[in-house]
């Protein structure tokens, strides 16, 4: 029975425990348990947006990395539909929530320098897309995704509806069509894991660790002023 179990566990089961409590910690963040409830302080979600919205071009050029790198248009296909999210419906979240949050003037929130957070997400999706790996590519994608459904579930049920800003960013990680982009993403990592040699897995591992750790930061900065 064990030995049948330790073969249904998948490459990405495995690099999610590798994460271990610093996985929990983010998809237990007060940042996602506030949110939902529709009494996050406006400064602290401004915050949070104005740097999250920072990386959204090295993260739409990292999918768009990941699907020119996928292996057949079957793999393509919902990479492009999920770029067309995160550059549609995404993207206008943002645009609406400036305006609400009154920074809806770019050079307005250019003043703002970027935290180091996002700075090191920046980086790290440059890095991966530039490194012309699929399997890196897809650690760091997994784990952008993968760790916002986590806590998307958690909270989707009594979400407090009141506040477009607050409801709708959680709508954007919850649901059966983010799970279906999940599920997506890391069934292609999970198949890079198959095939790669221990050098390439544990740079896999590398990437998913470093890119959780920024995340963890990214919702701490949030509270840091």
């Amino acid at each position: 029975d064990n030995r049948k179990k330790r073969s249904m566990t998948t490459f990405t089961d495995k690099l999610r425990s590798e994460a271990g409590e610093q996985w929990d910690r983010v998809i237990n963040h007060k940042f996602t348990t506030e949110l939902a409830s529709g009494k996050i302080n406006r400064e602290v979600l401004k915050r949070y947006l104005i740097q999250d919205h920072r990386f959204l071009d090295s993260f739409v050029v990292l999918l768009a990395s990941m699907v020119a790198k996928a292996r057949t248009l079957e793999d393509r296909i919902p990479g492009c539909q999920f770029l067309a999210l995160i550059t549609g419906t995404e993207n206008t979240y943002f645009e609406r929530s400036f305006e609400k949050l009154g920074c809806a003037e770019k050079s307005t929130r250019d003043k703002i320098p970027n935290e180091p957070c996002t700075s090191a997400f920046i980086n790290l999706m440059q890095e991966v897309a530039q490194s012309g790996n699929l399997g890196e590519m897809l650690s760091v994608l997994v784990v952008c995704e993968w760790s916002y459904l986590q806590w998307g579930q958690k909270v989707e049920n009594h979400t407090n509806r009141d506040d477009f800003m607050t409801y709708e960013w959680v709508d954007l990680h919850s649901g059966e069509g983010f799970e279906g982009v999940v599920n997506y993403l890391r069934g292609l990592l999970d198949r890079e894991g198959d095939v790669l040699d221990d050098v390439n897995r544990e740079q896999c591992k590398k990437r998913f660790l470093q890119a959780i750790e920024i995340e963890e930061q990214f919702f701490d900065f949030a509270y840091s002023k």
